[in-house]
């Protein structure tokens, strides 16, 4: 079959959602099996998959801003869509945690080029939203939480590349936004329309920031203190509320936003991996054991739902005939 590059005007950016949580599922591999001193390895293929699947659409997406420049600038103007640009910049910083440990170099370089690329997102989006003339409070889901995750995780890697002031800098941004789209995400969800059934999972969303959060505060300060307790805490809070909602999320149809769920998990397995290192507390290794349990779960399970929806459902159709396709089609639920 012949690629229809004409289709490619319609790839959404929010497919970038799924290197965030493939990415943190090959960290979250890596670190259990460091922890739970696995004798199998599946952190390098995870990662290498990953890294293949994130080249790939980068590719994809580069030809559509060449080729359908137009389509990209309606994108970044529509205030869903426009949050997950800096998912682009996230993958990148990530991948540079995930070669932290066995290829420093080329770590570094992707740190220094997702956080610079990540604040250049990051004043471009807060510059849109103090300008806008057209966003409503029903706009507003957890979507919006992106570009702050994205700064709270910049000091997990980058402890090992830059100065604790640079890495402090984008911490700063990113606690700062996160508490204030927390309060505007509460308001919105208590006092006005409920989120679309589509846009549920992106409530998962919320327990990333305070689980990433405490990550990066225990690299910053050296150890875990009550600051970040209260973090991890808060971030523990959403899982189990959101947990307790197990059976409106089944009920959910498949759609891209299904990888919403993912990222976060590998964040609380993060943050729980970390907390059971540092106190001993056999509690932490059963939490980071569950998460981890969940996290493979809902990855595969994103695996096959989007294997399924894109050869089978005869609704959706793929953009390109390859083995990396399975992961794209034209008709897929954006958010």
């Amino acid at each position: 079959m012949k690629l229809d590059l004409q289709r490619l005007a319609h790839l959404p950016v929010s497919l970038f959602s799924m290197i965030l949580g493939l990415a943190g599922w090959s960290i979250a591999l890596q670190k259990a099996e460091h922890t739970f001193g696995w004798k199998f390895y599946a952190s390098p293929v995870a990662l290498a998959f990953t890294l293949a699947l994130f080249i790939f659409l980068l590719g994809l997406y580069a030809y559509k801003a060449l080729a359908h420049r137009n389509e990209v600038l309606k994108e970044f103007s529509h205030p869903i869509k426009m949050a997950f640009f800096p998912a682009m910049s996230i993958g990148l910083v990530l991948v540079s945690t995930a070669l932290v440990e066995e290829h420093a170099d080329w770590s570094r370089n992707l740190w220094i080029v997702g956080s610079s690329l990540h604040l250049l997102f990051t004043l471009r989006i807060v510059s849109i939203w103090i300008h806008h003339e057209k966003f409503e409070i029903n706009h507003m889901n957890p979507s919006w939480f992106i570009p702050a995750v994205g700064n709270i995780l910049v000091p997990v890697a980058g402890m090992q590349h830059a100065s604790a002031e640079i890495n402090w800098f984008f911490f700063s941004i990113g606690f700062f936004f996160w508490a204030v789209l927390l309060v505007l995400f509460f308001n919105r969800i208590i006092f006005h329309q409920p989120l679309p059934q589509k846009l549920l999972p992106t409530l998962f969303i919320l327990i990333a920031p305070p689980a990433v959060g405490f990550v990066s505060s225990v690299k910053l300060l050296g150890s875990v203190t009550p600051f970040g307790t209260v973090l991890y805490f808060i971030a523990l809070f959403f899982a189990l509320l959101l947990t307790l909602q197990f059976n409106l999320f089944r009920k959910i149809q498949f759609a891209l936003s299904w990888w919403a769920y993912s990222f976060p998990m590998a964040a609380m397995f993060l943050a729980s991996n970390l907390m059971y290192k540092s106190t001993g507390n056999p509690l932490f290794s059963g939490l980071s054991m569950y998460f981890m349990g969940v996290l493979t779960l809902v990855i595969l399970l994103l695996l096959y739902h989007t294997y399924i929806h894109t050869y089978i459902h005869p609704s959706i159709h793929p953009y390109i005939h390859t083995y990396i396709h399975t992961y794209i089609h034209t008709y897929i639920h954006t958010y």
